[in-house]
């Protein structure tokens, strides 16, 4: 039964570190200050503040427009996870012009969902629609296109914890370790289709 135990103790530390080794944020948007500006509300607000702040954005490309040396990505911004992943179905926070030095292909990049990291350099007038928005601009120095796809997610086991039923360990023979009541040995829910992002 010790046995049984410390192998559900070691699954559950596995986990653990798997989770944490997921949660990293990609070396391409990683940047080099260790918490670029991720409020776009915040920077919104009060644009010349922040002028010159490492910062990181992500969410759905809406537009590339190429220019000689240079492309710009109207991006839709979201909420970020930890690992610098838009979190999916999360609404817009505001929009950003993402600047990339040199030519990216727009097919690669229209309606995509990315992560940008890189100074804001300020704000510049636009629309949409024909509403007229105050972008915030942001000079990308690193960049992450992320790949939209479905993952098969079971529901978690029954780990414990286990109680011993029976007389005390020592006095007789018989007894056996087990969920407590209402846990049981079988519960298990549905498996769910998880929509994800990956690298």
């Amino acid at each position: 039964m010790c046995k049984r135990i410390l192998l559900q103790l070691g699954c559950f530390v596995l986990s653990a570190v798997l989770l944490t080794g997921c949660a990293s944020v990609p070396e391409s948007v990683r940047g080099t200050s260790p918490t670029p500006q991720q409020d776009l509300v915040r920077v919104l607000n009060a644009p010349q503040l922040y002028v010159g702040q490492e910062s990181r954005f992500g969410g759905k490309v809406l537009k590339v427009i190429n220019k000689n040396g240079m492309t710009r990505l109207e991006i839709a911004a979201m909420r970020l996870d930890d690992s610098a992943r838009p979190i999916l179905g999360s609404s817009s926070i505001g929009r950003i012009y993402a600047d990339i030095h040199g030519f990216v292909d727009p097919i690669d990049f229209n309606n995509q969902m990315v992560t940008v990291v890189g100074p804001i350099t300020g704000s510049e007038k636009g629309t949409i629609g024909q509403a007229s928005y105050n972008f915030i601009t942001v000079n990308v120095t690193g960049y992450q296109r992320w790949h939209v796809t479905q993952q098969i997610v079971m529901p978690p086991q029954p780990a414990g914890p286990w109680i011993w039923y029976g007389p005390p360990p020592g006095r007789h023979r018989g007894g056996y370790w087990g969920p407590p009541p209402g846990y049981g040995f079988y519960q298990y829910g549905p498996a769910q289709v998880q929509t994800i992002l990956t690298e």
